[in-house]
């Protein structure tokens, strides 16, 4: 309990203590810091007066007619009078306090370049490589750290006394969408260093810092054109916000480095001082402190001892409060008994929090989901990004893409439809394992389709775009070879802001529509699609469109089908986009769905889906799977309802046609009468009486008549002569012979052999 009681004292004695050092530490630290920003926005304010000094005398030039009707003519040494005027604008620029060195006029578009030193041809200038770069800047206006003999003619070229020259690339036209010209003013960074000041040691000074992090100016003119980091400080590209401090390392003495970022032309202005230097002072007030502190902590000690008596029953209470032993009992060590009790509330938590980490992932795969789908709000995508443990991705990518991936027709392979969400699954776990984790966002599913977002340090689109394609190709060839199916993937166009990724979600989708015609088993990036090229007028085949309708009413399935590819490969032969195509698709299906219910057809008797047949025809990707989806789901269906009406039909007619001729047998009865009768056309009935009873309709005629013959002969005493002109046989001597050549007998012994029998 003293010792107890001694910690107890001498906590606030040592915080008190660390306080009053760390503040004092502090204070002379925040101080120095803030003179240091002042003087940073001194410095800055000094140098952007002298810049845009610079710049404004340069637009004064470019802006000039002089130089307007220059950028249009090919100047050689024969235009004095435009060269001269040129020359005197240069001349006028040079005359302020700018301190420029040189100022160049180049025109690429007339391989012309003017310096002070006279008139060029642009391409022959020996550094004319290293300019021509200066035209493919971001930027019409710029600020570029450049050698300075870049800017020197051979006569001068190495009696510069500055290495580096700072440079104000203008592009010319400075209006115009096709520049082909540049302005450069000059100005050497010894002039500019000046402003800096010379009151700089190895324990503190100055630096400027572009945007690129290379030197601009420093104390030390070798380190001018290197990277901030041969200082020993961090990269200064990496820091947030427009100015702040922070503590770093150069060699092995801490610094505090303080800088500031220029909104004019996003140059950095940096002040570095040793805090070992800055906290002299603190030193003294630390050793004043501990002295006071030792004596308080003296105090506290002869106070712990005297009170550690009356500390310990607290502790006993404490005991008994958590059901333990009586106070009169001895025991070791009762802070063990108080440590396991609260140990068990620790276990506690700890389960507690298991279990939340085992939802965190469905959780994350859920917050994903919203995201593609564009359900989060922007300005919290970020923020939520970063809580599912994404910020260091965030923050090192510059480059991302959205992959969609779908699997293709499962026919010939050895799943069933039944296994999509098994191979699905299978799928996603394949792009998180062969994608590294610092390279994706976890894969998710979106209606039968793998999404996941892929970030890099690339910041060069062809490069970008090189590095995903590798990456998507090894990933199709391993789903194909390790799952044995076909997969397609969409990529969208590369973005720089993670706020975009719904938009990027929609490309993915989009470029895998056009599968409708590329098929299964490709690669297809959305810049890609159509590549900029109007599309065809489609001239729909309305004449084919008509035969494949009577061929479904005629229920000939096998014209039907030849009709039907015919038609899609027509439709498909036009270039056009996977929601053109879906017009002529619909129309289709619309104009079978019309004939269906024109026909008296219910679409109960071909369709039995919970949707509609719109929706199953736009899941349909390809070409081959809406050509069966047609024949099966809608053209056939429809097929096995007309036969089995025609076959009803047809049964009906040839009914009527036999009552016919048994009822009118006796007289001159005709096809032509019957079709009369009946209010069908002749040949439509003898097509179908044929294909009914196998029997043209005058050889059944015939054979009916001939039974009847047979029937009177041997059932009545009516002569033969009687009979062949009942059944309107011309004579009674073709009767005869006909009746001979089918029984072999004439039909009086018919007859006769018909009444012996009977006898």
């Amino acid at each position: 309990m003293t010792i107890f009681g001694f910690l107890l004292s001498t906590l606030p004695v040592i915080f008190i203590g660390t306080f009053s050092y760390l503040t004092s530490y502090n204070e002379i630290q925040k101080n120095v810091n803030e003179s240091k920003l002042m003087l940073i926005m001194q410095i800055k304010s000094n140098v952007e007066q002298k810049l845009t000094t610079v710049n404004q005398t340069l637009n004064q030039v470019i802006n000039s007619s002089f130089m307007k009707k220059a950028l249009n003519l090919n100047i050689t040494e024969s235009d004095f009078i435009m060269y001269n005027d040129l020359r005197t604008e240069i001349r006028y620029m040079q005359s302020f306090d700018t301190k420029l060195e040189d100022v160049i006029l180049i025109n690429e578009r007339y391989n012309w370049m003017i310096k002070n030193s006279g008139l060029y041809k642009f391409d022959e200038y020996p550094y004319h490589d290293q300019l021509a770069s200066l035209m493919e800047l971001p930027d019409s206006t710029s600020w570029s750290l450049n050698p300075s003999t870049w800017f020197y003619s051979e006569e001068n070229a190495n009696n510069s006394a500055c290495s580096y020259s700072i440079g104000l690339v203008k592009q010319l036209p400075s209006r115009g969408l096709d520049p082909h010209g540049l302005a450069i003013a000059s100005i050497p960074a010894c002039d500019v260093q000046s402003l800096l000041g010379t009151n700089h040691s190895d324990l503190s000074g100055l630096m400027i810092v572009n945007e690129q992090g290379k030197i601009i100016l420093h104390s030390d003119e070798s380190l001018i054109g290197q990277p901030a980091e041969k200082t020993g400080i961090q990269s200064l590209t990496q820091l947030n916000g427009a100015s702040g401090q922070y503590k770093s390392h150069i060699g092995d003495e801490p610094f505090s480095i303080t800088y500031y970022r220029s909104d004019f032309n996003d140059w950095t202005y940096v002040s570095y001082d040793s805090i070992q230097s800055m906290t002299s002072e603190s030193k003294k007030i630390g050793a004043y402190t501990l002295y006071a502190c030792l004596l308080i902590l003296l105090i506290c000690v002869t106070i712990a001892w005297l009170g550690s008596k009356r500390m310990y029953s607290p502790i006993k209470l404490l005991l008994k409060q958590f059901g333990h032993r009586s106070v009169d009992e001895k025991t070791s060590n009762e802070f063990q008994l108080i440590g396991e009790q609260v140990h068990a509330l620790f276990q506690s938590k700890s389960r507690l929090e298991d279990e939340v980490r085992k939802q965190l992932k469905q959780v994350r795969t859920f917050f994903l989901i919203r995201a593609f789908q564009g359900k989060v709000k922007a300005k919290e995508l970020h923020d939520k990004l970063e809580q599912f443990d994404y910020s260091r991705q965030l923050e090192e990518w510059k480059t991302m893409s959205v992959l969609t991936i779908q699997i293709g027709t499962l026919e010939q392979t050895r799943y069933e439809k039944q296994d999509l969400e098994l191979l699905l699954f299978a799928v996603q776990n394949m792009v998180e394992e062969l994608i590294p984790e610092e390279e994706q966002l976890a894969p998710v599913m979106i209606d039968h389709t793998v999404v996941t977002l892929i970030g890099s340090e690339e910041s060069e689109k062809t490069a970008f775009q090189a590095k995903i394609y590798t990456a998507t190709e090894q990933l199709m060839s391993e789903i194909t070879s390790y799952l044995g199916v076909q997969v397609s993937i969409g990529m969208s166009l590369p973005f720089h802001d993670i706020r975009t990724l719904s938009i990027a979600y929609k490309e993915g989708l989009e470029a895998l529509k056009h599968r409708m015609t590329l098929g299964d088993g490709i690669i297809i990036q959305f810049e890609n699609i159509n590549s900029g090229k109007p599309y065809l007028k489609l001239n729909y085949p309305n004449h084919l469109e008509n035969e494949l309708l009577d061929a479904v009413k005629l229920a000939n399935a096998e014209k039907a089908k030849d009709l039907l590819e015919q038609l899609l490969r027509h439709v498909f032969a036009t270039e056009m986009s996977p929601q053109e195509y879906q017009v002529p698709l619909s129309r289709l299906l619309n104009n079978l769905l019309i004939t269906m219910q024109e026909s008296g057809i219910s679409l109960k008797q071909i369709y039995y889906g919970t949707g509609t047949l719109f929706e199953e025809l736009l899941d349909c990707h390809i070409v081959a799977e809406i050509e069966d989806w047609f024949w099966t789901a809608v053209i056939h269906p429809m097929i096995k309802v007309f036969r089995d009406r025609q076959d009803a039909q047809y049964h009906n007619i040839s009914e009527k046609i036999i009552e016919l001729i048994h009822r009118y047998y006796d007289t001159d009865l005709t096809l032509e009468e019957c079709a009369s009768r009946l209010h069908y056309n002749a040949n439509y009935l003898s097509s179908v009486f044929r294909k009914e009873t196998n029997y043209f309709f005058s050889e059944y005629l015939s054979a009916y008549r001939f039974q009847i013959a047979k029937k009177w002969l041997a059932e009545t005493d009516i002569p033969v002569k009687d009979i062949a002109a009942k059944l309107r046989y011309n004579n009674s001597q073709n009767f005869i012979r006909s009746f001979r050549k089918q029984e072999g007998i004439t039909p009086g012994q018919y007859r006769q052999k018909m009444m012996q029998v009977e006898a």
